[in-house]
């Protein structure tokens, strides 16, 4: 594949969103085709998905149902979306992806680790980020981050996910940092409790250097 897969994680309220459009305007600007992209969703089937797993109404469903329904919307993201778009040698940027699952279904949910990344490696069918920018805050960060969206929105309901309670989101931070120490080379973990611009920074100078041929073409 021609293109560059470059995925964002950690929790939510972390500021990867902010920070993957950052790098999305930068390389827009220098000239290169980007797609930004998110999970669950990205295509029409994968954001009908999306709809069902994050729905604050189905606080009712179960482990099982929750990575299958993940891995579902993935299959489809990535087949329909991603690939063709690294085929065709675009950059690709997505909000998430298979760490996600990793860190929420398994350290969150206490669903097996193993059984989660094998039904993701039939979903992507074993497609890896080249690189991931893994953005790290204490929940208490995150949670109060999140409270403050959701009152600035017009009183924005907190998806099903959001809604957890700080035990869930504890161990889903410690798997992010878990998963940033078990693949440093494909991961840099950024500390994202600092001003947005110099957080951009380290993302902008890792990118640069850990591209820099493919940026030369």
């Amino acid at each position: 594949m021609k293109g560059l897969f470059i995925t964002f994680e950690g929790p939510d309220g972390s500021g990867k969103t902010t920070q993957l459009k950052k790098l999305a305007n930068m390389l827009q600007q220098a000239g290169f085709s980007v797609i930004v992209t998110r999970e669950p969703g990205g295509t029409s089937i994968s954001d009908q998905i999306r709809k069902i797993v994050l729905s604050p109404d189905n606080s009712a469903m179960i482990g099982q149902s929750e990575v299958l329904l993940y891995a579902a919307s993935r299959a489809q993201h990535v087949h329909e979306k991603i690939i063709p778009a690294l085929i065709a040698g675009h950059i690709v940027l997505c909000d998430r992806f298979v760490d996600a699952s990793v860190a929420y279904q398994a350290f969150g949910s206490g669903m097996e680790e193993a059984e989660v990344r094998a039904i993701n490696q039939f979903a992507t069918s074993g497609l890896k980020p080249h690189r991931t920018y893994m953005v790290e805050v204490p929940v208490e960060v995150s949670q109060q981050r999140l409270l403050q969206r959701a009152h600035s929105e017009f009183h924005l309901v907190l998806d099903r996910i959001e809604q957890k309670d700080s035990d869930y989101h504890n161990r889903v931070r410690e798997a992010f940092l878990e998963i940033a120490e078990k693949e440093p080379n494909r991961v840099c973990l950024i500390n994202g409790d600092r001003d947005k611009e110099v957080i951009f920074a380290d993302i902008e100078n890792d990118f640069q250097q850990s591209f820099a041929n493919f940026l030369k073409k």
